[in-house]
């Protein structure tokens, strides 16, 4: 009777251990999915942007043509990739990021462009946005590193095994030069 009692309290342990460590697997997930659509909302901040700095430049430098248009097209494909394709879109966005900061360099050779006021106003919106995707990228880069770590660990391994949980993405720039902040001055 004893042992009776004994088998069937270790079976409840064991089962609210599956359950506790299920859930925090989920939870864990949940995050990694909630900062990934943190990086979504501000990366389609940026690129709603994008258009109107290109249109606010092509007044001033319309025979810059070529950064122009590696700007849209790169806004383009950024805003045309798959939501789930994490490593493709880090690598899109780094490009975009690129060509963006060819813009502005573009922009230094004009003194009328730097001097406008919605140009101003458009270049401060994109530095915000610019922090708010680094934050967003450190909040996803950490849900990502303790889902990863949970997933990889034990006991969480057997139960994240057993019910398909597995890795995620990191959202990483790949190109040594994408990693590069351009310099911008007024």
């Amino acid at each position: 009777m004893v042992f009776a009692w004994f088998i069937l309290a270790l079976l409840i342990a064991l089962s609210l251990i599956v359950i506790v460590l299920y859930n925090a697997l989920v939870r864990k997930r949940q995050m990694v999915e909630e900062g990934w659509s943190g990086i979504d909302v501000q990366l389609k901040r940026r690129a709603n942007l994008v258009p109107n700095l290109v249109e606010t430049v092509k007044g001033y430098a319309s025979h810059e043509q070529d950064t122009l248009n590696a700007v849209t097209q790169k806004r383009a494909e950024v805003t045309s990739m798959s939501r789930n394709d994490v490593a493709g879109r880090a690598r899109a966005e780094g490009e975009l990021s690129q060509a963006l900061g060819r813009l502005f360099a573009v922009a230094e050779a004009y003194p009328d462009l730097k001097a406008s006021q919605n140009f101003s106003d458009l270049h401060k919106s994109l530095d915000e946005i610019e922090n708010a995707i680094q934050m967003a990228r450190r909040y996803y880069n950490g849900a990502v590193r303790n889902l990863n770590v949970a997933v990889e660990s034990f006991p969480s391994n057997l139960i994240a095994s057993q019910f398909k949980f597995e890795k995620a993405e990191y959202f990483e720039i790949e190109d040594e030069a994408d990693r590069a902040v351009p310099k911008v001055q007024f």
